[in-house]
């Protein structure tokens, strides 16, 4: 039986047009957010987030763009989803998730970076989701994540940080991958 899943999984993964990855931090009520900025500074999220995207496409919102301190992220391909015509500097701008993922190369994996309604558009098409998950639950927050429905997610890596001198409250890296026999929507076409 383990060699007929293996078999499947990766038979499923050729065929697989990119790899669609959602890169995101929540509490532990799935916030995200609140008045477009996010509601924790985690120097370690930061650096993972860094590390996990460089060199990669990355897909947000127009309000996530604009909550960019410095504007486009170097080293990256930004990708600004916004119903208006834009001109951004460092960033293409496109009206829609589909016309975006149309332009991205096949063998590249693609992250979206945010926001509420762009995660909830996106997590029935992803691969992957790399969450930091945050041990609060008080902060005030407007934004949140979907809920993520452990019938299709397996988690696949789990790693946990106590509170340090720069992180204020304790911390879990989590990724999941998607259960093969929950092939995204995409596919199932």
């Amino acid at each position: 039986v383990p060699n007929l899943l293996l078999s499947s999984a990766s038979s499923t993964e050729k065929t697989s047009p990119m790899i669609l990855s959602i890169i995101v931090a929540v509490n532990r009520k799935l916030a995200i957010g609140f008045e477009n900025r996010l509601i924790y500074r985690v120097p370690n999220d930061l650096k993972r987030f860094k590390a996990l995207t460089t060199g990669h496409t990355i897909i947000m919102g127009r309000k996530t763009f604009d909550s960019l301190p410095k504007g486009a992220l170097p080293n990256r391909r930004n990708i600004v989803l916004s119903r208006q015509e834009l001109n951004i500097p460092g960033a293409e701008c496109f009206h829609s998730l589909e016309e975006a993922l149309k332009t991205c190369r096949t063998e590249e994996e693609v992250f979206i970076i945010g926001g509420a309604s762009l995660y909830r558009e996106a997590l029935p098409l992803a691969d992957r989701l790399y969450l930091t998950e945050i041990e609060d639950a008080d902060q005030p927050a407007d934004t949140f994540f979907p809920a993520i429905d452990l019938n299709v997610w397996h988690e696949k890596n789990r790693e946990c940080h106590p509170t340090d001198e720069k992180h204020l409250y304790p911390y879990c890296f989590i990724d999941y991958e998607r259960i093969k026999e929950h092939v995204p929507a995409s596919e199932n076409q």
